[in-house]
Parts: C-alpha cells; structure tokens; sequence
C-alpha cells in the first residue's frame, strides 16, 4: 500500500457470545481510540465488522480483536482506497449479526462445506454440472454475478427460505455452491437448504470478494456491491463507476444518472415514481 492509502477490512465469525452487551464499550472505546470509521456488529451468535482506517490503526484494532481468544484468526477481507469510505463508526447489539429469523439456524454450531475459490473456478472452467446459487438481495445481482447463477431475486435476505421453495426439485440431489459478496449470508443459507431437503450443498468460502482475491475473476459478469461509500468493486477489488442514490440507496450506473428520472439528492430512475413530487 501506498501512504496516505486507507486499509478496508471487513470480518466475521459465527461463536456464542453470552456477554455481548459488556463487549460493545470495549470496542466503542478502541475504534474511537484508534480513529477508526466503519460498523461492527455484536450478537449472541456472533461478530460482524466492516471497518477502514490507517494500516497502524487496523493492525491495533486486530490485536485489540485477537486478545479475545474467541477472535483470533477471523478471515479477514483486505482491500485500499485514497479515502475514508464510512462516514460515523457505529457498534451495535443485535439479535443476529446477519438478519433470518430462523432461531434454529446456528452456524456456530453447523453449516455446509466451504468450495475454495479457485477449485470452483477450476469446476467452472471445465463446464462441471453445479447449480450457482445467488443469496444477495435483487440490487446486489443487478450490479453483477456468475454466468448462468440463479437470482431469487430476493428484495431482503429473510425471504430466502421461502424463494428455494420453488427451485426444482431435482435440484434437491444436484451439486449446488451457493455465494454472497463475504461468506456470512451463505453460513445461515446453507443451513436453511439442507433442513429443507438438498443433498449436496456448499458454500463459496470468502464469498465473492474471496473468489476476486484469489482467481482471476473469470466467470463473473459485472462488478459486485459493496456496503460501503464504493458502492461496487470490479474483480480486480478497484472502486467502480457506481454510486448510490441518497433517497432510495439503490446502486446507479453512469448511464442511469444521466436520465431525466435522476436528480442528485432526490430520486433515481428506481424511486421516481415515489420521490418526484417531493423534490
């Protein structure tokens, strides 16, 4: 990295925390400490983080992190802009780290096998028969997925468990790899296919930030959505041309802010019908 340059890791892991409500002051005091801008989210089940900072700063905030020996080792996903892409730095309690509402879905305790990236690249490559399942929410695929993926289209994440009710039944006995954008969507999905019936399920490990990382991003068509200020990454993990519009939050293309259904700060060609006459 070059100076001046902001690292961006995000993280998580599924670990019963019993005293998640004493942990949110610990890590309120180290990232103010530290100066550090981004989410982390604490659960009964679980921490989530996505966090940016200086690298001296990460790189304290991570030993701060693996002083808790339910911590250490967390994959990390990496990545560097020339500026803060988070705005406020927020911990907060949460009832999951990732929203289900499937209290009998724990990861910690299983979840299905993870697919190294390049073993699926090399799978894809070589025209295997798999079915690539999509987690993420509809505007997520719009911006980008893997050739021939199903979209469940999916406009929230608690709607997956219904969606796979109408995938086809022999599909119930084929190889399926399912991906979100980091990994943590596909620990609670995983879980929900198999309860409902099918065999042979796993899980891209890193998601597809971990597949950009490792492969040459080949078989993947667009960038991907990120949570963040970038909006949307390419596979060589570099900020795209994708911003978000203020009203809705849903992710716009050069072309789509060049419409007469745009207008910054107002309404976008996905909430004109509903902002216009407020702006």
């Amino acid at each position: 990295m070059e100076d001046g340059e902001i690292v961006n890791i995000a993280g998580y892991r599924f670990v019963d925390l019993e005293d998640r409500d004493e942990l949110r002051q610990p890590f309120r005091f180290i990232c103010e400490k530290l100066n550090l801008k981004g989410t982390i989210l604490l659960s009964r089940n679980g921490i989530n983080f996505f966090l940016a900072g200086d690298k001296k700063s990460i790189d304290s905030y991570i030993e701060f992190l693996e002083s808790d020996k339910r911590f250490v080792d967390i994959p990390l996903k990496i990545s560097y802009t020339d500026y803060q892409p988070f705005r406020r730095m927020l911990v907060r309690l949460k009832k999951e780290i990732i929203s289900l509402g499937l209290d009998e879905v724990r990861p910690a305790e299983f979840t299905a096998p993870n697919i190294k990236p390049q073993e699926l690249k090399n799978m894809l490559d070589k025209n295997e028969d798999l079915v690539i399942l999509d987690t993420r929410n509809d505007y997520e695929t719009r911006v980008g997925l893997f050739e021939n993926a199903i979209d469940l289209n999916l406009s929230t994440f608690r709607d997956f468990p219904e969606a796979i009710l109408d995938l086809p039944e022999e599909y119930k006995t084929k190889q399926i790899v399912m991906y979100c954008t980091g990994g943590i969507r596909c620990e609670k999905a995983s879980v929900v296919m198999m309860n409902a019936g099918f065999e042979n399920v796993k899980q891209l490990e890193g998601g597809v930030l971990g597949y950009f990382e490792e492969t040459d991003g080949s078989h993947w068509n667009g960038d991907c959505f990120v949570f963040d200020q970038r909006v949307a990454l390419d596979t060589e993990l570099n900020e795209t041309e994708y911003s978000m519009c203020f009203a809705c939050r849903e992710p716009l293309t050069k072309q789509e802010r060049r419409s007469n259904d745009y207008k910054f700060d107002s309404y976008c060609p996905y909430c004109v019908d509903k902002n216009k006459n407020k702006a």
